[in-house]
């Protein structure tokens, strides 16, 4: 397996609890949107502590971007990540991943399961083929939206929000489940595109199936 030490470049807040990395891209280096590599800090204690990283930012780009959800509560990697700074190491391995694009579609995220999609809109809007696209996404508050702003400039009302522990008048409250999408979706013979925690994507996938979604056409990461 490839290790690759690379520098953190810059640390930003992208809400609350979500951290944006701009690290050194190694040479040589490629990956398509919705891919990740694992990585590790590279601290003694921590280098062999590997964890799945999707890239949000661009093939193209000069530099590596990584959007990551800080869990401080679990006293683990994530936690450290928020502690670090520009000048902190990383160890990136190798590129891989099952988000691909496949053309237009739903695309339905739960949480920080946004990620592997940032880059494939922003790949899209580059390419100008948004078109025909939507993103459904749900979170337990406002507060919790990842890149809510860039979403709504590049997707407008194709951009859906459901916030499960915030009752507000702008975003829908409920949990996304069949009777939600059966209200939200008309045709369920096209691409879905499915991203959250475990029990999120099962739950979704087997709404999908009974609504009629193909299996061929919902593609999650296995």
């Amino acid at each position: 397996m490839e290790e690759h030490i690379v520098k953190i470049l810059k640390v930003e807040e992208v809400t609350h609890d979500v951290r944006r990395f701009t690290v050194e891209k190694p040479a040589g280096y490629k990956f398509t949107p919705g891919q990740a590599t694992e990585a590790a800090i590279n601290k003694p204690e921590l280098k062999n502590e590997n964890r799945p990283f999707t890239f949000t930012g661009l093939n193209e780009w000069k530099d590596l971007e990584f959007t990551i959800k800080i869990y401080p509560e679990r006293h683990g990697v994530t936690d450290e990540l928020g502690n670090l700074k520009a000048e902190d190491e990383l160890i990136l391995h190798d590129v891989w991943g099952a988000i691909s694009y496949k053309g237009p579609g739903v695309f339905i995220a739960g949480g920080a399961g946004v990620t592997p999609f940032i880059a494939i809109f922003r790949q899209l809007q580059k390419d100008n083929k948004l078109g025909g696209n939507r993103l459904i996404y749900s979170n337990k508050t406002e507060q919790d939206i990842i890149l809510k702003e860039e979403f709504e400039k590049m997707l407008g009302n194709k951009f859906y929000n459901t916030l499960t522990r915030e009752k507000n008048d702008m975003y829908d409250n409920r949990k996304i489940d069949e009777s939600f999408l059966k209200e939200n979706i008309l045709d369920f013979n096209q691409n879905f595109y499915v991203c959250g925690p475990d029990q999120f994507v099962q739950d979704i996938n087997g709404a999908l199936m009974k609504l009629g979604a193909k299996p061929d056409s919902v593609t999650f990461e296995k």
